[in-house]
């Protein structure tokens, strides 16, 4: 008897691999899937901008990457709270605030070279997008990624359509792709609900992604079904987080794994899972970090790190070697 409604997702003809570079940006869901490959060590860049929803921003984003056009303190996009809270950029999420117009400027270039590096020598760029609905300001019409609580009326609120995001992903995926020629790109859906949006219009939100997504799908572009495993497979309440919105831990990690099953081989799955055997021993508390069988428990998974490296030096261990290193505290 079969209780769910399986997804078939076939095997990419791409694979993943350790030994690639990846970029992911978009949703808080690219958080959890970028969490969770880089957990099974693999070279990631996680939402260098902070938070993205709706895919003007993150397009607008890339390009800036592609040109790269630094920015100013006098930059429209960086603003002064007046309040003595500081500065904060329009296009950026919260954690990039900063005392002042110049400091903002340069922690908003660092993370602009630093992905527009990755651009170059990435083998995999991951999107996911959250919401067709986007933010302009009333005061010049300039696009939003961030509305930094501010009051509603500043705001113009608008739907992107499906053509709309066509006409404005078909010319970055080409550039993408002239930038770097190797570059495979997934999108996804984000399975994350809009209720702010109100239900109705979290509906047609993401339905002008889907049909979006559908259109710009290529050889080199695929989609992963991230929003219908969660919606048409798993489609029960007790995969949803205790606000009845956000996947729980346990959907994450279903998704992740039809993921991996999609776009990595059975080798890489391997070298994951001692990836991920080695990242669970290390996180453990312990209680008594003078017992001498918690130096040989240590012992143990440094010399597992050590046959790892020399089988694969392509992944980077130092921060579990730290770890190691590091006296432990109770």
């Amino acid at each position: 008897m079969e209780l769910t409604t399986r997804i078939d997702i076939p095997k990419s003809r791409a694979h993943l691999t350790h030994r690639h570079k990846v970029l992911l940006l978009g949703s808080c869901f690219a958080d959890h899937i970028g969490t969770l490959l880089t957990r099974d060590k693999f070279d990631c860049l996680v939402n260098p901008f902070g938070t993205l929803y709706n895919p003007a921003s993150i397009c607008a984003h890339l390009w800036r990457c592609i040109s790269e056009r630094e920015y100013t303190a006098d930059a429209p996009e960086i603003v002064d709270n007046g309040d003595g809270r500081g500065c904060f950029s329009w296009m950026h999420h919260s954690s990039f605030n900063a005392p002042t117009a110049d400091v903002l400027a340069e922690r908003l270039n660092h993370a602009l070279r630093t992905t527009a590096r990755r651009l170059c020598d990435a083998d995999w760029l991951i999107v996911t997008f959250g919401t067709a609905y986007i933010y302009r300001l009333q005061s010049n019409g300039m696009l939003v990624a961030n509305c930094h609580k501010q009051p509603d009326a500043c705001f113009q609120r608008s739907r992107l359509s499906a053509f709309d995001i066509v006409d404005q992903w078909t010319p970055l995926l080409q550039m993408l792709h002239s930038v770097n020629p190797k570059l495979q790109v997934i999108f996804t859906v984000s399975p994350i609900r809009h209720k702010r949006d109100g239900l109705h219009a979290n509906q047609l939100s993401k339905a002008e992604l889907l049909l979006a997504l559908d259109r710009l799908t290529t050889d080199n572009v695929s989609y992963f079904p991230a929003y219908e495993l969660l919606l048409d497979e798993l489609r029960d309440y007790r995969f949803y987080a205790t606000d009845m919105v956000h996947p729980s831990d346990v959907a994450v990690s279903y998704i992740y794994e039809r993921f991996t099953d999609t776009y990595v081989a059975r080798d890489e799955q391997e070298i994951s899972r001692q990836c991920r055997d080695i990242h669970a021993a290390l996180a453990h508390r312990v209680q008594h970090p003078d017992d001498p069988a918690h130096q040989q428990f240590i012992n143990k998974y440094i010399q597992k790190i050590t046959q790892l490296q020399q089988a694969h030096p392509y992944i980077d261990w130092s921060a579990e070697l730290a770890v190691c290193h590091t006296p432990s505290k109770p």
